[in-house]
């Protein structure tokens, strides 16, 4: 005879918005992209509260997005995630596909204009290098962690993922092998003596020879299994640069490798190849050559008070 308790136990039925939400998270084909939308997803998802999906939600959420500040690349990227949300909704029966159509009619947010990049000089990045403690254990970490994002311009989701396999020997020098970066692309950046001696220094303190790299410390000094979060490098790279007096953000680290490169010597082209760009033009943006600060219009006008 069949065990009645056994017989009467029901497993719970899926959200239907989280499957929906998997569906769509399916189709994103980048690691980094597919973190974003989950999270835009899932920020949309907890502020709809349960009202019925509809073109003139959208448009308030959106511009809830903008009174709260948001950059025009996130609201814009929030809207896509959005978008498939409702014609995989469509596709599964659940939703008119008028209203999907209706949705997927929601204009982003302009952009104007480019917003001017931030860098360190030489000497900035050199204190920065030196602002963790390499006697404490955390302290190691950071170094690495500033190491790399300064010494090869890795984006914060790339240091996050990195592994002790991506680190090999290429033509007599250390590199990060078929590291893998937004829209899937793979690439080989090649990184300095400094950078690989930091990476050793926190490696052998923590005894880690395989896996990712960066991991979270707890509070009594152990090392986590996970990785480090977005908001965790966020907060390490801010921390350390109020500690010299200035602020910058990870994606400011990655500005300075390119422009501390090129202004050194090296070619636009292996710049552009190292950061993992689309194209040289994108790389010119970083560096800021189209912006010449230093050399400037206004400095060549011949008059003045």
């Amino acid at each position: 005879m069949a065990d009645t308790n056994c017989a009467m136990v029901r497993l719970p039925r899926p959200d239907p918005l989280q499957q929906l939400k998997s569906l769509v998270l399916d189709a994103v084909s980048s690691p980094l992209t597919k973190r974003q939308y989950e999270i835009a997803l899932d920020r949309f998802i907890t502020w709809t509260a349960g009202r019925a999906f509809s073109k003139p939600l959208v448009h308030q959420y959106r511009s809830l997005l903008e009174e709260r500040g948001y950059a025009a690349s996130t609201i814009n990227q929030a809207l896509s995630a959005i978008r498939r949300l409702g014609f995989e909704a469509t596709d599964a029966g659940l939703l008119d596909p008028n209203i999907a159509a209706a949705v997927g009619r929601v204009k982003g947010v302009r952009r104007e204009g480019r917003r001017t990049g931030n860098w360190l000089t030489k000497e900035q990045a050199r204190q920065l290098l030196a602002a963790p403690d390499p006697a404490t254990f955390t302290g190691k970490r950071d170094g690495a962690l500033l190491a790399v994002l300064l010494g090869t311009g890795l984006r914060r989701n790339e240091a996050r993922d990195l592994s002790m396999e991506h680190v090999q020997m290429r033509d007599a020098r250390w590199c990060i092998v078929d590291l893998v970066g937004k829209q899937g692309k793979s690439r080989t950046v090649p990184m300095a003596a400094w950078t690989k001696h930091a990476i050793d220094a926190w490696t052998e303190a923590a005894g880690i020879t395989e896996g990712r790299i960066f991991r979270p410390v707890r509070c009594n000094g152990t090392l986590a299994r996970d990785r480090l979060s977005p908001q965790t490098i966020f907060r390490i790279v801010l921390e350390h640069s109020a500690a010299i007096g200035i602020t910058i953000r990870p994606h400011d680290a990655r500005r300075t490798f390119a422009r501390l490169a090129f202004y050194g010597g090296s070619g636009m082209e292996q710049v552009s190849l190292s950061l993992g760009h689309s194209s040289v033009t994108v790389t010119e943006r970083y560096i800021g050559v189209r912006l010449d600060l230093a050399d400037a219009p206004c400095d060549h006008l011949g008059i003045g008070l």
